[in-house]
């Protein structure tokens, strides 16, 4: 039966994955280009979900993906990112509602503590598939998309933090419901024996 300490466990480290995702969106680093010319110049770019910053342009960011990308043969890949992108977006509205539920059912009483898992442990397996299926798009254009063969090209910080993420949400979604099945009830009510003689 999963107690108060597994629920605050459980919303200390979803919070924790909820702050990732959050700042994996924020910073433009999903792929990453860094190469230094003959002259010594460090060339950088850096791609994130809705912008692109490169230190060779004035102003250094603009949106992503441009308009050039989405245009006769490279609609595909602007499809792709703009899903990516709403996926992110998606996987916070979700981890925001299992921050929600957490507060819910940790001040909800024995009660929503004990039959509240199932709905906690279901948000929280949905939040790692939306996250799952956002660093796996990523990494398919990554590793498929021509603009990317470029010898440079790396996966970065916002892609490591959302897989990070994506972990963590499935491991605390089985913990919570481990601990439902693992653990004995919590202390409640003590029931008064009937007396021998009555």
């Amino acid at each position: 039966m999963t107690r108060v300490s597994v629920y605050f466990s459980g919303l200390v480290a979803f919070a924790a994955a909820t702050v990732m995702i959050v700042v994996s969106i924020w910073i433009p680093n999903w792929v990453s280009y860094s190469v230094t010319t003959n002259a010594g110049q460090r060339v950088e770019k850096h791609i994130g979900l809705q912008k692109s910053c490169s230190n060779l342009d004035d102003p250094p960011c603009r949106p992503f993906p441009y308009k050039e990308l989405c245009q006769d043969g490279e609609r595909y890949f602007c499809s792709m990112w703009r899903t990516v992108g709403f996926m992110a977006s998606f996987s916070t509205i979700l981890c925001l509602a299992g921050l929600v539920s957490f507060a819910v059912i940790i001040g909800g009483g024995k009660y929503k503590r004990e039959t509240g898992w199932p709905f906690v442990g279901a948000l929280l397996t949905l939040v790692s598939i939306a996250e799952f299926a956002t660093i796996s798009i990523v990494a398919y254009l990554f590793e498929n998309d021509d603009q990317f063969t470029i010898p440079g090209w790396n996966l970065d910080v916002s892609f490591y933090l959302g897989t990070t993420s994506a972990i963590i949400s499935i491991l605390t979604a089985a913990g919570i419901v481990l601990s439902a099945y693992l653990l004995p009830p919590e202390d409640g009510y003590d029931f008064l024996q009937e007396p021998l003689n009555a």
